[in-house]
């Protein structure tokens, strides 16, 4: 998912997207059970008060809701509120988000440029995959874990996928496992889930065909491509996704697709009206070398601040040895 860094979107105006048809779908979807947004908090969210304890950081978060770290309690939030993810590849940062009150936390292959160095994801591997959700895992967040799946992986054998979806899941300790692809995942997708596997989705831009593609963009303005995003999302909905991330899909074709599938579909870079949202952790702080994607804001400049900070002890050091 990208998490990669990308390049800011090109000025000119484009076509206005078309809304999808609603062609038949290859399969037969269920029909979406919508929810009044109330913009209360679920049934049962508690209050600090409630329970007779002192606020802790994690309660002293405004708007807070209880979490639960299920594949269930979070494809029920749909109509209820907005689900709201991150990323995180080390312990102390899943301490950090997890505290933060987040639905979920990802351990994208994003791990590969926004920690290991690399141009793109596509030299992260499995192994990288299980060491830096396993460390997650170890800061005990109290929320559902998902591991993203890295490149080639979806593309071998159903026994190789399977087997590096166990390790995700029993080295790693990953709760779910994110798969990138659409309508030719979606028998893969449906063996997994079958095996007791949950599988998130994830359509629009897929970081890991960058190469194929020839660079970052958004998906959707086109007739064509809409109705292609609608067959995929149908497509993983019916293959037994418990959500889908929808990423840098032009925000009309995003709004119309999570009126009309049945899981959640998380947007990043796709607009306001997605089911939730999920953004890299690294692009939220500023704690970057390369800027931010163009529909991020960042809410700190960790990477000023930590900058500012090294430069005046070295400084320190150095006027005391004079």
């Amino acid at each position: 998912m990208s998490e990669d860094t990308k390049p800011k979107e090109e000025a000119g105006a484009t076509e206005e997207p078309k809304t999808p048809p609603s062609p038949k779908p290859a399969r037969r979807r269920r029909k979406p059970v919508r929810r009044e947004n109330t913009g209360d908090a679920p049934a049962e969210a508690t209050g600090v008060a409630r329970q007779g304890r002192s606020p802790s950081a994690r309660d002293r978060v405004t708007d807070r809701h209880e979490v639960k770290p299920t594949v269930r309690y979070l494809a029920e939030l749909k109509g209820k509120r907005p689900i709201v993810g991150l990323t995180a590849y080390d312990a102390i940062m899943g301490k950090l988000i997890s505290d933060a009150g987040v639905d979920f936390i990802l351990v994208g292959d994003s791990v590969g440029t926004t920690l290991l160095g690399y141009d793109t994801t596509i030299p992260v591997t499995i192994d990288d995959m299980v060491r830096h959700t396993s460390a997650v895992r170890r800061s005990d967040p109290g929320c559902l874990l998902v591991a993203d799946l890295p490149f080639g992986e979806a593309s071998m054998s159903f026994d190789r996928l399977l087997e590096s979806c166990r390790r995700l899941m029993q080295e790693g300790g990953a709760d779910a496992v994110k798969l990138e692809g659409g309508r030719d995942l979606a028998d893969d997708v449906e063996k997994l889930v079958a095996t007791g596997i949950p599988v998130l989705g994830h359509i629009g831009l897929l970081p890991q065909t960058v190469k194929a593609i020839g660079g970052y963009r958004k998906f959707g303005s086109s007739r064509e491509e809409a109705e292609s995003l609608y067959t995929d999302a149908i497509s993983l909905e019916e293959a037994g996704c418990f959500a889908i991330i929808a990423e840098m899909v032009e925000s009309k074709v995003a709004t119309v697709l999570a009126s009309q599938i049945t899981p959640p579909l998380v947007g990043i870079g796709s607009g306001p009206d997605c089911d939730g949202q999920i953004l890299v952790t690294q692009d939220l702080l500023g704690l970057t070398v390369k800027g931010v994607p163009s529909f991020v804001s960042p809410y700190a400049n960790l990477a000023r601040d930590a900058s500012v900070a090294l430069s005046r002890y070295v400084g320190d050091i150095r006027k005391k040895r004079k």
